[in-house]
């Protein structure tokens, strides 16, 4: 049984969160992504500390599922270098962790 992983990636727009994000779907590459507008991130780039408006994903996947996902994810988002952070799912309801794992299942 594979574990059930939680990956958050910021993206510059709901647009593009949002197209992203289905397509992953599409793949079965992930069972659910939450799109969170709004969000401001402060960060240090190229030397210079700055702050943009961004949607955080939270995108549910599997430990089976996750260097494609990464791979995916790298070759469709328009950062250079985007967030991807992984996170452990080590507890949680069982039918919902069930489901992420039928609904991303090769």
């Amino acid at each position: 049984m594979s574990k059930v992983q939680i990956v958050l990636c910021s993206f510059p727009d709901l647009s593009k969160a949002r197209h992203i994000g289905t397509l992953l779907i599409e793949k079965q590459l992930v069972a659910c992504v939450n799109l969170i507008p709004g969000v401001e991130s402060v960060f240090s780039w190229e030397g210079k500390i700055t702050s943009e408006r961004e949607v955080l994903a939270i995108l549910k996947t599997t430990s089976e599922r996750l260097v494609e996902l990464e791979k995916e994810v790298l070759a469709l988002h328009p950062y250079e270098v985007p967030e991807f952070l992984v996170v452990a799912a080590d507890n949680g309801s069982e039918d919902y962790l069930r489901w992420v794992e039928t609904v991303t299942r090769k």
